[in-house]
């Protein structure tokens, strides 16, 4: 137990000469050290929050502002127009302030009221500048003279090396869209969906809500706007994601895979040590908002507002609604490995543990044969089941003593690790086992997750890994984010050795990770074994297909002048049709984050136009130039909606709002109630990938993402997320529920599959005619 007294920094005996006083010095200089870090660490924060705070201008840029001033002053002219002598009657005149010290101070004042002014003007320009839309609405490769002048005005307001969170008080807010321009789109978006009769019903309980009940709602919400950095984000997160009861396991949480065709070591504990400490680095620049902010076309700024929860963060059960608690400066992992729940330091002397070292504490848990305690083993599932039985044991089991000590440790945690023992990954001559891989990210075995903490990083006994992500802190381009950056660095600047080793030596003074106990019982253990049966009967009902499509990518679909995801999105919709022989409610997810605290908006797919293209796909009359004009006419259609939704244009989050204000005010409304209970039988969405470039994949065409999933919203339909990758290779992971006759996920691939090359044969004739 020599690790465990090294951790004691001094130690007293009682003696009949008195008390003998024992001090460690190695101890105490590893205090120091973590002192000396947490206030660098301090420093580095505050300076980087002035840095926001008067971003787009400078702190040297007040210096040359007092300089100035102050030089004026000496020449005898007065820039302040007697302002300066205004401030110097206010002040009092003493022995330490003389009259010329008084006149100093007066031009510093007034310097630093003008630099703040001219901070706030530069601020709400640029808010002015970037609640501009137009650009976006351009056709794609061409760019008008004044998006152009646009751009080189946001260029210039935007300042030099921005961080994080700089922009974030020059982000317009979304604004709340016209009650008779969203009832129009929503009733557009139907009419394929309705048969005469039914659309003239939809268009009556419209009218009326549109002339009764909609302007007193709407006021109330454009009230909130005002008040509110975004009328949408604090509803959606409550009402859509914390006030559900049912399991976040399937329902909720999602998943992104590794790299499809690599995996740099076969170690496992290797793999994990690289990994944790490219994420320690991550964390680090995050903490002190160093990283750059994201930006469209490299000029517009997204929100960084989902960032700041990524670690640290714990979904807490309650019985009516979930909350979401975030924590800071917590410097501990928690690591399950076969039923067992492990404590990691990672730091070591007031520095990130190395590669070498977190690879040698992830194996001494490895190579641990102890058996799990009473109970432990499901523990996690709780996470997994329905959220009151998970509220109520919480509050009765964990409340106190040695669990609540323990469940402290896995809440305050960095992160969830978990040390699988199953093998996955992508053999192109065993395709379903990339079905595998998705249903273990999505779900595992339903108690070696702990679906609560912000993100579960998996580690698989041949190195592969992946992420399961909660859903309520942030959407799938945040962790894409740092996904792509950890993956990066894990390859291409930490490495291993030959040997599939972390670089670097091992520390052979490391604390050993230390087992977290548990007290529970019988009871408990029952509501443990109640809750992983509901989440086995979930997990085992939801059917995956993951599709590597290789024939073609975003190469060939942009020669022929088409957005590849209006492509995809048409090919989902004549593949659905061949499916299942009709059209569905479809949902399509679009970012909102050029406005402050923006989120998502819902792209609704199923259009007239995408409707009318299918149908001639099946008509034997239809020639194909006809199916190729009204394909044309369709992709416009998608991209013109899609363009709308990221402006906040859209039309489900306003009805959304407009039905919590009708809750809120016990206002019945059978149009609103209509529009919520519509179910979403096509849900899709695109993986984010690239948004760093980190990797060239034209000389790296191996080191590729494989794009991540989720699972079915409806029973009875289907979930597909898509991954365009490179330009000829696009991944689709596709889920339903074997317990749907209407369902079946490998049939729906092979119908998107066959989809995309019919579509584009179409181009392909096309160009042979010509």
């Amino acid at each position: 137990m020599a690790e465990a007294h090294q951790a004691v920094a001094f130690q007293f005996t009682v003696t009949p000469e008195g008390i003998k006083l024992q001090l460690s010095r190695e101890v105490l200089k590893h205090i120091y050290l973590s002192g000396v870090t947490t206030w660098r660490k301090r420093a580095i924060q505050f300076k980087n929050g002035i840095l926001t705070e008067v971003y787009p201008a400078s702190p040297s840029s007040w210096l040359f502002m007092v300089i100035a001033i102050m030089s004026s002053m000496y020449a005898r002219v007065d820039p302040s127009m007697g302002m300066i002598d205004s401030i110097k009657k206010v002040l009092p005149v003493s022995d330490y302030l003389t009259v010329q010290t008084q006149t100093v101070l007066s031009a510093i004042l007034f310097a630093t009221a003008l630099w703040l002014s001219l901070i706030l003007l530069l601020r709400y320009t640029l808010k002015a500048l970037l609640s501009y839309h137009g650009w976006i609405f351009e056709p794609h490769g061409k760019m008008s003279a004044s998006t152009k002048l646009w751009m080189s005005l946001v260029k210039m307001f935007s300042g030099r090396r921005p961080l994080l969170y700089s922009f974030q008080a020059a982000l317009p807010r979304l604004p709340v869209p016209n009650i008779d321009d969203t009832i129009q789109r929503y009733l557009e978006s139907v009419r394929p969906l309705l048969d005469d009769d039914q659309y003239k019903q939809m268009e009556i309980v419209a009218t009326e809500f549109k002339k009764d009940q909609a302007p007193k709602l709407q006021k109330y919400l454009l009230v909130k706007s005002w008040w509110a950095n975004n009328y949408v984000s604090d509803w959606w997160e409550e009402y859509i994601y914390l006030k559900g009861r049912g399991p976040i396991m399937v329902n909720s949480n999602f998943y992104t895979m590794d790299m499809l065709y690599t995996i740099p070591t076969h170690r496992q504990a290797a793999r994990a040590g690289n990994v944790v400490h490219a994420i320690l680095q991550y964390r680090r620049k995050l903490e002190r908002g160093e990283h750059a902010p994201m930006r469209a076309l490299g000029v517009v700024p997204m929100c960084s507002y989902q960032y700041e929860r990524m670690f640290n963060t714990t979904r807490i059960p309650g019985l009516e609604t979930d909350y979401i608690q975030h924590l800071r400066n917590r410097k501990h992992l928690v690591v399950y490995h076969q039923g067992r729940f492990f404590k990691v330091w990672l730091y070591y002397g007031g520095r990130h543990l190395l590669p070498s070292e977190l690879e040698q504490q992830f194996q001494r848990i490895l190579n641990d044969t102890t058996e799990p305690q009473p109970g432990e083993l499901k523990l996690a599932s709780l996470t997994a089941g329905n959220r009151v039985p998970w509220a109520k044991a919480r509050q009765k089991y964990f409340n106190d003593g040695v669990n609540k000590m323990s469940l402290d440790v896995i809440e305050t945690a960095a992160f969830f690790l978990t040390l699988d023992n199953e093998v996955h990954g992508y053999d192109p001559e065993r395709p379903r086992t990339m079905d595998l891989y998705a249903k273990s990210l999505l779900h595992g075995t339903c108690y070696d997750r702990w679906f609560d903490k912000s993100f579960n990083l998996i580690v698989y006994k041949n190195g592969k890994i992946g992420v399961n992500t909660e859903h309520s802190w942030a959407d799938a381009p945040i962790i894409g984010h740092m996904w792509e950056d950890i993956l990066a660095t894990d390859v291409f600047h930490l490495g291993y050795t030959e040997e599939g080793h972390c670089k670097g030596d091992i520390n052979k003074g490391l604390t050993f990770p230390s087992r977290l106990q548990w007290d529970i019982p019988k009871a408990c253990q029952e509501i443990i074994e109640g809750s992983y049966a509901i989440a086995k009967e979930l997990a085992d009902d939801v059917d995956f297909y993951c599709c590597v499509f290789d024939e073609f990518g975003k190469g060939l679909i942009k020669k022929s002048r088409t957005s590849p995801d209006a492509f995809i999105q048409i090919a989902l919709q004549l593949a659905h049709f061949r499916d299942k022989g009709e059209f569905c409610l479809t949902y399509e997810s679009s970012m909102t984050r050029m406005f402050r605290e923006g989120r998502t908006e819902t792209v609704r797919s199923c259009t007239i136009e995408s409707t009318a293209f299918v149908r001639s796909m099946e008509d034997e009359a239809c020639t194909n130039e006809q199916r190729l004009a009204l394909f044309r006419r369709s992709a416009e259609k998608h991209q013109n909606m899609y363009r709308l939704a990221m402006t906040g244009a859209g039309i489900d989050r306003h009805l959304f709002c407009l039905y919590i204000v009708s809750k809120l005010l016990d206002i019945e409304s059978p149009f609103l109630k209509q529009v919520l209970s519509e179910p979403w039988r096509l849900s899709t969405s695109q993986t984010p990938q690239h948004q760093l470039n980190l990797v060239d994949t034209q000389k790296f065409p191996k080191y590729v993402g494989a794009g991540g999933g989720f699972g079915p919203v409806a029973d009875d339909g289907y979930g597909v997320s898509y991954n365009v990758v490179g330009e000829n290779l696009i991944t689709f992971h596709i889920s339903s529920k074997y317990s749907s006759p209407e369902t079946d996920s490998h049939r729906f691939g092979q119908n998107i599959r066959q989809a995309m090359l019919d579509i584009k044969a179409l181009f392909n004739q096309k160009q042979k005619a010509n």
